[in-house]
């Protein structure tokens, strides 16, 4: 409510990239793996749920960012409306 809208901010999208090259280094790193080289990786399951229905939706994102409004704002707002009404309708400012 009294705070200015944060500004987007930048995504870098990389054009260029080789696909190839990236597939060697998966590779070369699961041989790695598969020769005991290299500590086994842990599997998490949430990492690979976690955030992919919100993340694929522009709509679910701006969603997500308009909830800024925070509870002690709006209890605050609340209270001074309280006090007004309060105010209005005895006509004195003392409970």
């Amino acid at each position: 409510m009294f705070t200015q809208r944060k500004p987007r901010g930048f995504q870098h999208h990389w054009i260029y990239v080789d696909e190839r090259k990236e597939k060697l280094q998966k590779m070369e790193e699961k041989a790695k793996r598969d020769l005991g080289l290299l500590p086994p990786e842990e599997y998490k399951p949430g990492e690979l749920i976690r955030g992919s229905i919100t993340g694929a939706s522009k709509h679910l994102n701006r969603r997500k960012e308009k909830r800024s409004l925070s509870t002690p704002v709006v209890l605050v707002a609340l209270g001074i409306a309280l006090f007004f009404l309060h105010y209005l309708v005895t006509g004195s400012w003392s409970f």
